[in-house]
C-alpha cells in the first residue's frame, strides 16, 4: 500500500498533467477572423498568431472551454506553436479579450504605494468586490461612460486568469491553479463607488465595458516575475499611473488561497489585483474620463491594451 505522502505526490502530479498550463511559454488570444471565434497562440509577443482550431479541429473556439481541458489543450498549442503552423497576421484579426469569464473578482487597496496617496492604512487582509462578467471588454474595444456617473476614473491592474477550478485552495497549490496573466483596466464610477449605494463597490464598478482585459493570456513561465513587473496607464498619451507591481500588499498565493475560502474558484475567472497611485479621483482638481480619451494601460512583458472613452449616446 501507498504511504500517505506518496498517495498525496501521485495526486499532485496526476493534476499537474490533467490541467496545468506551467512550463508551456505561451501567450494565448482569443481573436474572430473571417467571421468565425477561435482561439490562437503567439509566435511571438505581439506577433503572429497561429490559429488552434484550424490546426487541430479538437481545439474549442472558446477560452474557458480550452482551460477546462487542461494539459491537452496546451499540448496542442505548444506543437502548434513551435511548427509555426496557419499563421495569421494580426492585421486580419480582431482581438478580443483573452477570457470571458463568469466571474471577475476585484481586490481593493492592495499597492501600498496607493494606499499611502490616500492616507489609508494597509488592509491586513485583501478587500474582495464583484465586477460581473458584463463589464469585461476587448484589449482595443471602447469604454461606455455611462449617463449614471460623472466621475469615471482608470485603474491599471495586473490580472490572474484560474486555469483550474477549486475551493480552499492552500498556498503552496495556488500556481497549480493559474493558467496566467493579462492587463486589466478597473474603470470605476467614484461617486457610486463612494458616495452612493450604502458605501457598496458593486455599482461603481460593474458598468458595461468597464473592465478591458487582454491583449493576451501569458502562462506564468513567460513572465521573469509577474510580482515584479512596471505597470503604468496612460490617458491621451499623459502617464497617470507608474509603478511596479512588487509594491503589491497580497500577491498571486496570498490572493487565490484566501477568497478561495469563501467561494469556489472555475476555469477562466478573472481576478484584478489592484490599482497603482496616480488614479484621477485623489487628484488636486479630481480629474475623470471624458469622450474621446484614449486610456492605455501597460504591464512590462505582458503588453498594452489601448480603449477609446465614448459617450453613451455615441456607442
Amino acid at each position: 500500500m501507498l504511504s500517505t505522502v506518496n498517495q498525496r505526490f501521485l495526486r499532485s502530479l496526476k493534476s499537474y498533467f490533467q490541467h496545468s498550463l506551467i512550463k508551456r511559454n505561451m501567450r494565448l488570444v482569443q481573436f474572430v477572423a473571417d467571421g468565425k471565434n477561435s482561439i490562437g497562440v503567439e509566435v511571438e509577443k505581439d506577433g503572429g498568431i497561429v490559429d488552434l482550431c484550424k490546426f487541430d479541429s479538437s481545439v474549442p473556439n472558446n477560452m474557458r472551454e480550452f482551460l477546462q481541458l487542461g494539459s491537452k489543450m496546451a499540448d496542442i498549442a505548444k506543437k502548434a506553436k513551435e511548427q509555426k503552423a496557419s499563421i495569421i497576421e494580426r492585421s486580419a484579426i480582431q482581438l478580443k479579450a483573452p477570457v470571458t469569464p463568469t466571474k471577475v473578482i476585484g481586490i481593493g487597496m492592495n499597492y501600498v504605494d496607493h494606499c499611502e496617496e490616500q492616507n489609508a492604512p494597509i488592509p491586513k487582509e485583501p478587500i474582495v468586490f464583484g465586477k460581473f462578467p458584463n463589464s469585461i471588454q476587448d484589449p482595443y474595444g471602447p469604454i461606455l461612460l455611462p449617463t449614471e456617473s460623472k466621475a469615471v476614473d482608470w485603474e491599471v491592474e495586473l490580472a490572474i486568469i484560474i486555469g483550474k477550478g477549486g475551493s480552499h485552495i492552500k498556498e503552496n497549490d495556488v500556481m497549480d491553479h493559474v493558467a496566467g496573466y493579462c492587463v486589466a483596466h478597473d474603470v470605476s464610477a467614484r461617486d457610486l463607488q463612494l458616495k452612493k449605494n450604502g458605501g457598496q463597490w458593486l455599482l461603481g464598478k460593474t458598468f458595461d465595458t468597464f473592465c478591458p482585459i487582454g491583449p493576451a493570456l501569458v502562462t506564468p513561465d513567460e513572465i521573469s516575475d509577474p510580482h515584479n513587473l512596471g505597470i503604468r496607464c496612460r490617458v491621451n498619451g499623459k502617464t497617470m499611473q507608474d509603478s511596479r507591481t512588487s509594491n503589491l500588499i497580497f500577491k498571486t498565493k496570498d490572493i487565490i488561497s484566501y477568497i478561495s475560502r469563501f467561494f469556489s474558484l472555475s476555469a477562466g475567472d478573472v481576478i484584478v489585483t489592484g490599482t497603482p497611485p496616480g488614479v484621477g479621483c485623489f487628484r488636486d482638481p479630481p480629474v475623470y474620463l471624458k469622450p474621446g480619451d484614449i486610456v492605455e494601460c501597460e504591464i512590462d512583458e505582458i503588453g498594452c491594451i489601448r480603449n477609446e472613452v465614448i459617450a453613451h449616446s455615441k456607442f
